[in-house]
C-alpha cells in the first residue's frame, strides 16, 4: 500500500494535520493524482543536488502534462482547469530554483511518514497532552465568539452614527430654515413653537452624540480586554507549539485562526475609527456648551491608535524559523557561508509593506509567497557569517564555535497607518552557529533542551546556568526525533530502555530531572561518548542503513541485553531479534536463541553493524544469506522467525535487493581473464578457549575452497558479503 493510501485512511484529527502543510507551494492535488510516482523518486538527494532536482522538476511536470492528456480525454473540465494552474505555478515558481520543490516535497513525505507513525502510536506524552488541553480549545472558541460580537458591535455602533447623521441633517435645515425668515416672523407664536422643537431635537442631538461615544468606547474597551488577555494567551500558546513542532512534536496550527482574529479585530478598529472621523466631522457643523465629542473624542482616538499599533507588533511573526535546506529536520541550526531560510508573516493583512533583516536585506512583504492571502515573506539566500559572542556566550575556543551559544535573529518592517510610519520588529527563536557539520549534533541538542525546558524566545543566556528538564517529557521529545527524522517513534517499552540508559534501574522516572551535562556532557559509564552522541549515531543509522525496517517495525532496537534474553529464551529456537549495540556507536546487531542437545538454552549475538560495512550490504540481505559453521557442521542459516514468531522472509521479503534467481554464478563473472572473488556471510562458533578471527582474516575465497562451500550454499550467498564474529554466550 502507498504511503498516501495509508495518509487517507487516518482518523480526521491527523487529516486536519497533513492539509495544514498542503498548499499552492506543493498542491495536494499533485500529491493525490501522482502519489505513487511522487513517492518513488528521492526527493531529499534532489534538494541537495541541483542537477537531479532539474531533472526531477522536469519530471514532474512531465508527469503533470500526462494527467492533462488523461483527463482532457475524459472531459473533466474542474481538474483540467486546476491541473492547467497548477503546471502554470510549478513552471513559475521553481524554474529558477528546482532544489525547493525537492525540499518541500521530501518535507511534505516526511511529515506524511511523521503523522502516520504518530497514528500508530498510542502513546501520548505529558508535553503533547498540553499542548491539547481541552481549556485551551475553550479559550480558542470563546476568542472567536468574542472577536464576532465585538464586529457585530462595531458594525451596529455605524448604525447609530448614521442616525446621528441624518438627526443633525434635519436639524441644520430647520435651523437654517428659521434663520432665512424675517425678524418679524421670528415673533410669532408658530416660530416660538419651532424654536422649542429645534431645542427638543438638539437635546436629542447631545443625548445621541453620548449614546455613540459611550457604544465607541465600550467596542474600544471590549478589544482591549480581549487583546491585553485572551489573544495574547492564544499567540504565545502558538508561539509555544512552534517551539515544540521545531524540535519533531506535533504539527503546530492555529495562525490562520490568529489571523481570521487578528483581522477581524483590525477591522473593528479602523471602522471605529472612520466613526470617530465622522463625529469630528458633525463637530464642526454643530457644538454648543457641554458639547460631548470634543471632550471624549481625542483620548478615544488615542486609544484606537494605540491598539492598532499593538497590533501590528503582535501580529508580525517568525512563520517558519531559520533552517538550512540542507537539514530540514535540524531547525535554528546555521552553519556560517551555508544559506539559509525563513518565512515571515503578518495574520493583520493590510497594505504593502517591506521586511529588513539584520539591517542588510530587503524584500517586499506581498501575498505571492501565502496559500491564504495573509502578507508574507521568505529568504531563501541569507548566508550567515560568524557573529562576535552574544550576552549568553560561554565564548570561542579558538575557530571551534561553542554549540551552547545563542544567537538571535531580528527582522524589522515599516507600516504606514494614517501617514504616521510604524517600525516593528520580530526575533527569530535562539539559534546556534557552526563552522563544521561535524558540531551539528551538539548543537541539535542545544535546540533540543533550550525549546523543551523553557517558554522564553529570545533568553540568549539560558546555557549560562541550564534548567534541569523533566526525564519524562524528554523522553517524548526524543521519540519525536525518531518520528520526525525517522518516520517512527518509540513505544514505552523502547523508551524504558532509554529511561534506564540515562538514570540507571529506578522505579519511576515522571518526576525525575534530568541535567544537561547528563544528557550531552558526561560520558555513559565505561563508555568514551555521552548518551546524546549514542543516541545521535543510531538515528544517523537508521536514516541511511535500515530505514525500511525501521519504518516497518522490525527493528526493536532499544533493548538491553538482559532483557532479550529473558524475552527470547522461552522462544522456538531460530527467533531472533535485532537491537542497537549499546557499546558502538551507530550498530546494530541480531541475537538468537538455540538449543543444546541437553536441553540447555544458548544465545548467540554477531558482532554489530555498523555504517561502513552496511553501506556496501544491505542489512536486509544480511539477515537473509548469513551462515554459521559449528565445528565440522554444514553451513545453515540459523535466523528463522522475527521476535515474537514472524517468518524471517515474510517480515524482511519485500526488503530483499534481489531475489536468488538474479545471483550470478561465478563462472558468469570474471572478464579480463579474472576468477571472481565473493565474500560469504559465514561465521563460527567460536569455544571459549578460541580466540574470535578479525575481519582482517577474512579474505576472498579461493575456486576450490568456495566449489566446495557452494555444494551446501544457496546461490544467493554469493550476493551479500560480511565479515562478522560471533560470540558464544
Amino acid at each position: 500500500m502507498s504511503q498516501w493510501s495509508q495518509v487517507q485512511q487516518l482518523e480526521i484529527k491527523f487529516l486536519e494535520q497533513v492539509d495544514q502543510f498542503y498548499d499552492d507551494n506543493f498542491p495536494m492535488e499533485i500529491r493525490h493524482l501522482l502519489a505513487q510516482w511522487i513517492e518513488s523518486q528521492d526527493w531529499e538527494a534532489a534538494s541537495n543536488n541541483e542537477a537531479m532536482a532539474t531533472i526531477l522538476l522536469q519530471n514532474l511536470l512531465i508527469q503533470v502534462d500526462e494527467q492533462l492528456d488523461r483527463v482532457s480525454q475524459e472531459k473533466n473540465l474542474l481538474l483540467i482547469h486546476n491541473l492547467k494552474r497548477i503546471r502554470k505555478l510549478l513552471q513559475g515558481k521553481y524554474h529558477g530554483n528546482p532544489m525547493h520543490i525537492a525540499v518541500i516535497i521530501s518535507n511534505c513525505l516526511r511529515e506524511e511518514r511523521r503523522i502516520l507513525a504518530a497514528a500508530s502510536m498510542p502513546v501520548q506524552g505529558p508535553l503533547e497532552k498540553s499542548l491539547q488541553n481541552s481549556v485551551v480549545s475553550e479559550r480558542q472558541r470563546n476568542v472567536e465568539h468574542k472577536v464576532s460580537a465585538i464586529k457585530n458591535s462595531a458594525q451596529m455602533t455605524d448604525q447609530d452614527v448614521k442616525y446621528l447623521e441624518d438627526l443633525q441633517e434635519e436639524f441644520d435645515f430647520r435651523y437654517k430654515t428659521i434663520q432665512s425668515l424675517e425678524q418679524s416672523d421670528k415673533n410669532s407664536a408658530l416660530i416660538k413653537q419651532e424654536m422649542l422643537a429645534l431645542q427638543a431635537m438638539l437635546n436629542t442631538l447631545d443625548y445621541k452624540r453620548k449614546e455613540v461615544l459611550s457604544k465607541i468606547g465600550r467596542v474600544i474597551h471590549e478589544i482591549d480586554t480581549l487583546m491585553s488577555n485572551m489573544l495574547t494567551e492564544e499567540l504565545l500558546d502558538w508561539k509555544r507549539r512552534q517551539q515544540i513542532a521545531c524540535i519533531g512534536g506535533p504539527l503546530h496550527g492555529g495562525l490562520d485562526q490568529l489571523q481570521n482574529c487578528f483581522t477581524l479585530l483590525a477591522e473593528s478598529l479602523f471602522q471605529v475609527r472612520r466613526q470617530l472621523e465622522k463625529l469630528d466631522e458633525l463637530l464642526t457643523r454643530l457644538t454648543y456648551d457641554g458639547d460631548p465629542i470634543p471632550l471624549q473624542r481625542p483620548q478615544l482616538l488615542e486609544k484606537v491608535n494605540f491598539l492598532l499599533y499593538n497590533l501590528f507588533r503582535n501580529s508580525f511573526v517568525v512563520e517558519r524559523q531559520p533552517c538550512m535546506p540542507t537539514h530540514p529536520q535540524r531547525p535554528m541550526v546555521l552553519k556560517t557561508l551555508i544559506q539559509f531560510t525563513v518565512k515571515l508573516r503578518d495574520p493583520f493583512d493590510s497594505s504593502n509593506r517591506r521586511f529588513v533583516l539584520c539591517g542588510t536585506h530587503v524584500k517586499a512583504m506581498n501575498m505571492d509567497e501565502s496559500a491564504n492571502g495573509s502578507l508574507s515573506v521568505e529568504f531563501r539566500h541569507l548566508q550567515p557569517k560568524e557573529m562576535k559572542s552574544s550576552a549568553g556566550s560561554k565564548g570561542n575556543e579558538g575557530s571551534h564555535m561553542v554549540t551552547e551559544e545563542l544567537h538571535s535573529i531580528s527582522f524589522e518592517t515599516q507600516v504606514c497607518l494614517y501617514g504616521l510610519t510604524i517600525n516593528l520588529e520580530t526575533s527569530s527563536l535562539p539559534v546556534v552557529m557552526i563552522s563544521n557539520v561535524s558540531q551539528l549534533p551538539n548543537a541539535w541538542a542545544s535546540i533540543i533542551w533550550y525549546n523543551l525546558s523553557t517558554n522564553d524566545p529570545q533568553n540568549l543566556s539560558f546555557f549560562n546556568n541550564p534548567p534541569a528538564a523533566t526525564l519524562s517529557q524528554l523522553l517524548e521529545v526524543l521519540s519525536w526525533q525518531f518520528s520526525s527524522y525517522v518516520g517512527r517513534g518509540l513505544n514505552s517499552e523502547q523508551l524504558n530502555m532509554l529511561a534506564e540508559k540515562l538514570m540507571g534501574q529506578q522505579v519511576s522516572y515522571n518526576d525525575y530531572q534530568l541535567s544537561w551535562a547528563k544528557f550531552c556532557k558526561e560520558h555513559l559509564p565505561g563508555k568514551s561518548f555521552t548518551f546524546w552522541v549514542w543516541l545521535e549515531a543510531i538515528l544517523d543509522l537508521i536514516k541511511k542503513h535500515i530505514l525500511p525496517l525501521w519504518i516497518d517495525g522490525y527493528v526493536m532496537g532499544f533493548v538491553s541485553k538482559e532483557k532479550e534474553r529473558i524475552l527470547l529464551k522461552d522462544k522456538t529456537p531460530g527467533t531472533f531479534l535485532l537491537r542497537f549495540s549499546e557499546s558502538n556507536l551507530g550498530g546494530i546487531t541480531f541475537t538468537w536463541v538455540d538449543q543444546l542437545e541437553n536441553g540447555d538454552v544458548t544465545f548467540h549475538s554477531v558482532e554489530p553493524y555498523n555504517k561502513g560495512r552496511l553501506s556496501a550490504l544491505p542489512f536486509a540481505d544480511i539477515l537473509r544469506d548469513y551462515k554459521v559453521i559449528m565445528a565440522d557442521n554444514v553451513p545453515e542459516n540459523p535466523l528463522k522467525y522475527l521476535y515474537p514468531d514472524i517468518p524471517k522472509d515474510k517480515a524482511f521479503g519485500k526488503h530483499y535487493s534481489c531475489q536468488p534467481n538474479e545471483v550470478s554464478k561465478p563462472s558468469d563473472g570474471g572478464g579480463k581473464g579474472y576468477v571472481p572473488s565473493v565474500f560469504i556471510p559465514v561465521s563460527k562458533i567460536l569455544n571459549d578457549s578460541t580466540d574470535p578471527h578479525s575481519p582482517s582474516d577474512l579474505l576472498p575465497m579461493s575456486p576450490s575452497v568456495y566449489a566446495v562451500l557452494r555444494e551446501h550454499l544457496s546461490p544467493t550467498v554469493i550476493e551479500t558479503a560480511v565479515c562478522c564474529k560471533l560470540f558464544h554466550s
